[in-house]
Parts: structure tokens; sequence; C-alpha cells
């Protein structure tokens, strides 16, 4: 995940025949990345609502910590980086998602500077370019590794403190947030938001989790694998975002969200954004979109009424073969 500062003071050079560098605002600097991690925050609290909620239901189950590492590396001017936050080497703390290991712990809080995760110093590998993010991903897939193996992983800090976290099993899936674009994907392993994506805005949080529960949908109902085997044909495509659409409720109610959120997700977006689109059709109209996620909300409130959860993996009907090709096609 690539991170660039956003203050004025990084996006111009001082003139060639100036011999002193422009001065550095490090408190804009400073309120530049904040906002950013504000950003990360809620997608990360979101993203670990979802992914523990559904646990009981996902194919793939991780542990999980909740926590969120940076990298001064990862951004466009790590020393200006790493002066605005006080930090003397490169990795810190990001986030820790709201109800997560790592936040009910204490002490897992944000810029805090990490010297050893586990037994490892990720600070003493080498550092590639500005913007370079390997080294971050290397860093949370240790994380995962240690919890894999150990069941549970010891964080040290530079001012001498330690934590050691003990995971839960959430869904399989990263959230990660891009410093800039407004587009939202899914990979198989990742939920990947833009920061400037128009749910961002949006009031009410739970629009912003049926964002989020949209994207993990694609991942946890295995839609990149599949057509990675069957093809991407516009047919193919639509019948995946189709299913993603009508797996949303179910993903925020088990949640705690309100599951008609998805609905009025699509509306409100749909109305101003996808007009365009229509042309391409590689997915139902946003109209369309509010009708097939509102014909599932009598299941799901019927489901929860008798068992207290709503169990996508016994009742939800797939638009897909997970072995096979397309399923028969059911409107509302």
């Amino acid at each position: 995940m690539r991170r660039a500062l956003l203050a004025g003071a990084l996006l111009f050079a001082a003139p060639l025949a100036a011999q002193t560098a422009p001065a550095i605002d490090y408190t804009a600097e400073r309120a530049a990345i904040g906002r950013f991690q504000d950003a990360d925050q809620r997608l990360q609290d979101v993203g670990w609502r979802l992914a523990r909620g559904n646990v009981g239901f996902c194919p793939k189950v991780v542990p999980s910590v909740g926590l969120q590492l940076q990298d001064m590396a990862s951004y466009g001017a790590p020393a200006i980086a790493r002066k605005a936050l006080g930090l003397t080497r490169d990795f810190a703390v990001q986030t820790a998602a709201r109800g997560s290991p790592a936040a009910l712990a204490g002490g897992v809080t944000r810029n805090r500077e990490i010297v050893r995760l586990e037994a490892l110093d990720p600070n003493a590998w080498p550092a590639g370019k500005a913007m370079d993010w390997q080294r971050l991903v290397w860093a949370h897939d240790h994380v995962e590794a240690m919890l894999a193996e150990h069941g549970g992983i010891a964080i040290g800090f530079a001012d001498g403190g330690e934590v050691r976290l003990q995971p839960v099993e959430v869904c399989a899936s990263r959230f990660e947030l891009m410093g800039e674009g407004d587009k939202a994907v899914a990979d198989g392993n990742r939920v990947v938001i833009g920061i400037d994506f128009p749910a961002f805005a949006y009031p009410e949080e739970e629009l912003f989790a049926a964002l989020v529960a949209h994207e993990l949908a694609h991942n946890v109902l295995g839609h990149d694998a599949w057509l990675d085997t069957h093809g991407r044909s516009r047919r193919h495509v639509r019948r995946t975002e189709r299913e993603a659409d009508r797996l949303m409720p179910w993903l925020l109610a088990n949640a705690g969200y309100d599951p008609a959120a998805a609905a009025r997700f699509w509306d409100r977006w749909g109305r101003k954004h996808d007009a365009g689109l229509l042309m391409v059709r590689n997915h139902d109209g946003w109209d369309e979109r509010v009708e097939f996620v509102t014909a599932e909300l009598p299941l799901i409130a019927g489901l929860v009424t008798r068992e207290g959860r709503a169990d996508w993996r016994s009742h939800f009907r797939r638009e897909i073969n997970p072995a096979g090709g397309l399923m028969p096609e059911v409107r509302p």
C-alpha cells in the first residue's frame, strides 16, 4: 500500500537557483498524515466488524489482532514523515481496529514507534526507494505468521514498553486504504479502497460499511479465482457483481449493522454516480441493485429472528457455481 504525504511542502521543489531548501511545515505534514490515518481507522474499524461478525460462515478464516502498521519508507518523503511524527525509526502503529485484541490491550496507540515484532525488528530490513510498500507487506505477513504459528505476538516499542496480543479468528481478508483515487476493489485477499471514494463522506456509518461489505463479499465468495478460471466475460462479471450485492445485507446483519443499509447505499451512490456506467452493463443498474438487495431482507430477518444469525453459508442462493459455471438466473 503506497502512502504519499499530502501537504503542500512536498508538492514543489526549490528553484534551481535557490541555495536553501524551502521550510517544511511539519505541523501541516502531521495533520495531512492524521487525515489519512483517520480514514484508515474508519476502514479498519468497519472491516474488522464485518470480518469478525461473519467468521462463522466464511470458507477461510485466519487469526488476527486487528493491528495495522505503518512504514515511513512507504511515504513520498520518508525523512519528513519521520520527523513530522517524531520517530527515529521507520515502523510504528497505524491503527488498532475498534474492538480488536490490539485495541483492547491498551498501549497500541497511533504512531507509537515499534522496534520488535516478536523476535524481529522490521526496521532492520533494508528500505527501498520512497513510496516502497514492500516492507510493510512483509511486516504484516510476519505478524500473521507469528499468530498462526505461536498463537500470539509480542510487540516491542521504542519507549521500552511491550504488549503481547492474543488473536481471534476473522474472515480472511485484509483492508487497505490507498492515498489517492476513488475506486474500490477486491482481489481475493484484500479489500482496497481509495481515499476519495464518495462513501467516505456519507454521514451514516452503515452506508460506508455497505461499501466495504460489497468488496468483502467478492473475497469470501471467491469471485476473483472463479473469474480467473471461467473467464471475465461481461456476463460472468455481472453475475458476480450481483452476487456480491445480494450478500451485502447478510454480512451487515451479522456485524450488527442494519442490513437495509445495503439498499440505501446503492440508492444514494447510484443516483449520482451510476448513470455513466449503464452503457458498460457489466453490472446491474443502480435501481436493479436496490431491488436485488431488498429482496434478501425478509429472509435475513426471518433467520435472525429464529436463529440469531443470518447463516449465508447455508441459506444464501448463489449466482455462480463455485465448481462450475453460472447458476440459473432468478430475478426478484
